[in-house]
């Protein structure tokens, strides 16, 4: 146990939302509102940005009944960002700002939630407040339906995307197999350099009502075999259904649907979309078939109502378990998921690791886990995947609609 270190601590959210991202706020702002070492708690409006701005939100404000509805409550509520602030080494302004503010607050704990770039982020605040000597302990929080943070077994918010995929893949195939007139269905997934959440559909094939075809972009795509893929299927079944991934990409590194890429978020990353509709043009032009394109969009991280039970609770924990080993001293880490097997049963033990190990790394789908016509995936994946899916998100309602959070959101520079 390290020296006990008495402050503020601020939250915050970035990157994409997910479904239980709220799970996690709660686990980090339930535990800190808890610690006698924490002096006060506050989230940061729309993530570092909230930071940037003095726009921070005081969570001893919030009704406690309220903020336990952040357990089911989809999307980032304290709203998140795509900002990317430079290295401190490069350009240190950011830096000063956000020291500025943690003295103001007195901030000596600082957690942020969310991916790739969100861990970059941690990194990097952690690095210049070591640099400039301020007493302050970071941890990183993982997020993200992509499943791609690198050292960790899955990512919250994977196991609720990977579930509602499925059951909408098994609702869709069954809806496209009532008629007795042919037809392909193109169902596009999101991923961008990894094909976990496209992959997850191969769960509604294993169960009785899914895709034919999974195309992801850890394998090189040939428009000349897929096109051979499908028409073969539709020659003997009348009836196709596949799911790609929206990163898929030709062997010269670009995507097939570059001609859809329409602009690029704050880190550079292209925004893809209508892929689905482009293929479903070209299979309808080589085959003559009926096609129907289907994009699940922003459907797949907000579905709150089909979320995993399993997702929730692992959300929460990571959350807990920041601020837990934070205040015991640890700095410069994330909390990251370790599969275990106990009694026979998934078991998720908790680890950390260091943000420099994490930031800017991708863990893809291993190539030993998709088929050998790289058009699907093998039992290793459906393994994997079936225990994060697991549990009923038993989701409050309010006249049979769902009942969130509504936080009243008071500024801490405004009281």
């Amino acid at each position: 146990m390290s020296e006990k270190l008495i402050g503020s601590c601020i939250f915050g959210q970035s990157g994409g939302p997910t479904s239980v991202i709220n799970a996690s706020a709660y686990g980090v702002i339930k535990t800190a509102l808890e610690a006698e070492e924490i002096t006060a708690v506050y989230g940061a409006s729309h993530g570092i940005v909230g930071v940037l701005n003095d726009e921070l939100f005081v969570m001893e404000e919030e009704d406690p009944v309220e903020l336990s509805y952040l357990l089911h409550t989809p999307s980032s509520e304290l709203g998140s960002c795509r900002y990317k602030i430079a290295d401190p080494e490069v350009d240190d302004t950011d830096y000063k700002k956000i020291l500025e503010i943690f003295k103001k607050y007195n901030v000596r704990y600082f957690f942020y939630n969310g991916g790739n770039d969100s861990m970059d982020t941690c990194n990097k605040v952690s690095r210049y407040m070591k640099s400039v000597g301020y007493d302050c302990r970071v941890m990183g929080v993982p997020k993200t339906i992509d499943n791609d943070l690198y050292g960790t077994d899955h990512c919250p918010g994977f196991g609720s995307a990977a579930k509602y995929i499925a059951t909408s893949c098994m609702e869709i195939g069954k809806d496209a197999r009532v008629y007795d007139n042919k037809m392909v269905v193109i169902v596009e997934i999101m991923g961008r350099h990894a094909g976990w959440l496209a992959a997850s559909a191969a769960l509604a094939t294993a169960y009785g009502s899914g895709p034919d075809l999974v195309y992801l972009p850890e394998c090189d795509f040939d428009m000349d075999q897929f096109l051979s893929d499908v028409d073969a299927l539709y020659q003997k079944n009348g009836k196709v259904f596949v799911a790609v991934s929206e990163g898929i990409h030709y062997a010269d590194g670009s995507f097939v649907s570059e001609a859809k890429t329409s602009a690029t978020d704050g880190f550079g990353h292209a925004q893809l979309g209508g892929l689905a509709a482009m293929l479903a043009e070209i299979v309808k032009n080589r085959t003559g078939a009926k096609v129907r394109g289907i994009e699940l969009s922003l459907l797949q991280r907000c579905g709150a109502h089909l979320a995993s039970a399993t997702d929730i609770d692992e959300a929460f924990t990571a959350g807990k378990v920041a601020v837990e080993k934070a205040i015991e001293g640890n700095s410069g880490y994330m909390v990251a998921f370790e599969r275990e097997t106990v009694d026979g049963q998934y078991h998720c033990a908790y680890r950390l690791l260091p943000l420099d190990a994490v930031a800017n790394f991708e863990k893809k789908v291993p190539l030993s886990w998709i088929n050998d016509q790289k058009n699907g995936v093998k039992d290793e994946f459906i393994s994997y995947v079936l225990p994060l899916i697991q549990g009923e998100a038993n989701v409050p309602k309010e006249d049979s609609l769902p009942r969130y959070a509504r936080l009243k959101k008071v500024l801490a520079n405004q009281r």
